[in-house]
């Protein structure tokens, strides 16, 4: 097995939370000088910026997964990963059709789309930062219909996590995953499942300052998930 270093959960500035530095650019050329193999490009409620990052990394060897974090009508964050663009912008319809208002740049802060070339494209005008109107439950379905990997958010944190908002992790939620800042501030009680630690970078300096190793055949997506399963000695470690 090889071991391959890897941070899933970044910004872009899609974020209105992120800075306008998170370009896709900046994003891989930090990205290589921490030593990252893959990232995971998941932007609030939007994966608009996923295609550029990946095509900035084509020729730096550089693994990008489709992701997008999602808010719950519950406030819990949620990361969603997936194989393909085709799936990342169904889960993307599915979002916006349950996502009510509009964004207001002076408030929360510009939503910007850009290419891989640095150009900006456009500007979008929903309110990214809000909350949908899908359950966690709804959600890690959804998911999982699209043939995605469901990794509860930074579960360690007061906000926005879904121990932080429910007290709990409901035995009826199915996550491939769980995602934690730090092991010393390890939920108690948790279900067994593969922890990962990322940076939910949203400044380039906070790239790769949290990851995960993966112990696999290469940094595919269906590896990925292989080793969540922990199948034929594929494995995660933070």
């Amino acid at each position: 097995m090889n071991v391959f270093k890897a941070d899933l959960h970044i910004h872009t500035c899609l974020s209105p939370c992120a800075e306008l530095e998170m370009s896709p650019k900046n994003i891989v050329k930090q990205a290589k000088d921490c030593g990252l193999d893959i990232i995971g490009i998941c932007d609030h409620n939007s994966g608009e910026n996923v295609r550029a990052v990946q095509r900035s990394a084509l020729q730096e060897g550089l693994s990008v997964i489709y992701g997008i974090e999602i808010t719950s009508r519950e406030e819990v964050h949620i990361l969603a990963l997936f194989e393909s663009e085709r799936e990342l912008l169904s889960m993307q319809n599915i979002i916006y059709d349950n996502l009510k208002g509009i964004n207001i740049e002076e408030f929360y802060g510009e939503q910007v789309i850009v290419n891989e070339y640095e150009e900006v494209v456009g500007f979008n005008n929903r309110l990214l930062i809000g909350a949908t109107n899908l359950s966690v439950d709804k959600i890690v379905d959804v998911i999982h219909e699209l043939n995605g990997l469901a990794i509860a958010a930074h579960i360690d944190r007061e906000s926005f996590s879904i121990i932080g908002q429910l007290g709990f992790i409901p035995d009826s939620l199915h996550f491939d995953a769980l995602e934690i800042s730090s092991k010393d501030k390890l939920p108690v009680n948790i279900k067994p499942i593969p922890l990962i630690s990322s940076s939910d970078a949203h400044t380039l300096s906070a790239i790769g300052s949290r990851f995960t190793l993966f112990f696999m055949k290469n940094t595919s997506f269906e590896e990925i998930r292989k080793s969540f399963l922990e199948e034929n000695e594929r494995k995660v470690m933070i």
